[in-house]
């Protein structure tokens, strides 16, 4: 094809020879940034972690290596506190009345969440009210819940005590009892945190596609067989996540089992409710040997470490949960 004569074609621009020059500055500043910039957005995190988490933990243990009391020496004896703790029958005494407590809170606490965060599902009215209700327990004082519940389950004037009576059972001490103060303080807790897991089973449940439900009530399926088939197996990793949070919620109970018995420490006359964490600050504050107490302290991390191990396997191979 041949070019016209009255139209130029600009010459061609020789390209430089020799290495390339620098790379404009912004660039590499870019760079920088894309590189630096989400260890900057997370090292908060990690800092206060270090100071308020790591830390404690490491001066707690090298407490729990010595007898160390408040105004005496410090003198390091090694592991003679976990030796003493292990063989202590006040210990195990608490760590049994905090699994029990746990278990008959945290299963019925669970399942209830369940079927109120299902509930809360479905379209009804008032329904945003009903979402934003199951959250008053957790912004109402603990101490204002632990004088109510006292109240509740008081032995002369209680009103559950005036329930039972009509049906022929007689007037219980519920504070002087073992089962019957796992019993009311286990109540008090499931009061309080129900909500809060049914709201997080809520948000769950939002997330479910509708689609699926709108297929498996095509094909004919109930309401409770759609739950059993779709909803509880897409909340599997949901389900897993507040058995753990609630298993390291359960091992560390001690504001509700403290009020309950009006500041009592020890957990009754006969420890029939106290918890590993009410053993622990009874050695920390009322007989400061702080060197015990940081080694019942980190007792107590071990038995919430496999806790939830031990939760999170089980869930896992009866869920299938990955």
């Amino acid at each position: 094809m041949s070019v016209p004569a009255d139209v130029r074609v600009p010459p061609r621009t020789a390209r430089p020879s020799g290495p390339p020059g620098p790379r404009p500055r912004g660039s590499a500043l870019t760079r920088l940034d894309a590189r630096l910039s989400p260890y900057l957005f997370v090292s908060p995190y990690f800092l206060l972690f270090l100071v308020f988490g790591l830390f404690p933990m490491g001066y707690t243990l090298w407490v729990a290596l010595h007898d160390w009391e408040l105004l005496g020496d410090q003198r390091f004896v090694g592991l003679e506190n976990f030796r003493l703790v292990l063989t202590d029958p006040q210990f195990w005494n608490a760590v049994l009345n905090t699994l029990g407590m746990f278990v008959i809170a945290t299963v019925p606490q669970l399942l209830f969440a369940l079927v109120l965060a299902n509930a809360l599902d479905r379209r009804m009215r008032g329904r945003l009210v009903a979402r934003l209700g199951v959250l008053a327990p957790m912004v109402t004082s603990i101490a204002a819940v632990a004088i109510v519940f006292g109240q509740l389950f008081s032995r002369d004037f209680g009103f559950v005590n005036w329930v039972l009576g009509w049906f022929g059972v007689d007037r219980l001490d519920w504070a002087a009892g073992r089962w019957s103060s796992w019993l009311a303080i286990s109540a008090m807790v499931d009061w309080r945190w129900t909500g809060y897991n049914a709201l997080i089973y809520l948000a769950a449940m939002q997330s479910i596609p509708r689609d699926l439900y709108e297929a498996a009530a095509i094909d004919g399926a109930s309401r409770a067989r759609r739950f059993w088939t779709i909803t509880l197996p897409m909340l599997r990793p949901t389900i897993v996540f507040t058995a753990i949070v609630s298993t390291i919620g359960g091992f560390q109970l001690f504001t509700e089992p403290l009020l309950f018995g009006n500041g009592d420490m020890a957990g009754g006359s006969l420890r029939q409710f106290q918890t590993v964490t009410m053993y622990m600050f009874e050695n920390a504050f009322r007989r400061f040997d702080y060197g015990y107490a940081s080694a019942v302290s980190w007792m107590l991390f071990m038995l919430i470490l496999v806790g939830s191990l031990l939760n999170f396997l089980w869930l896992r191979r009866v869920g299938g949960t990955r």
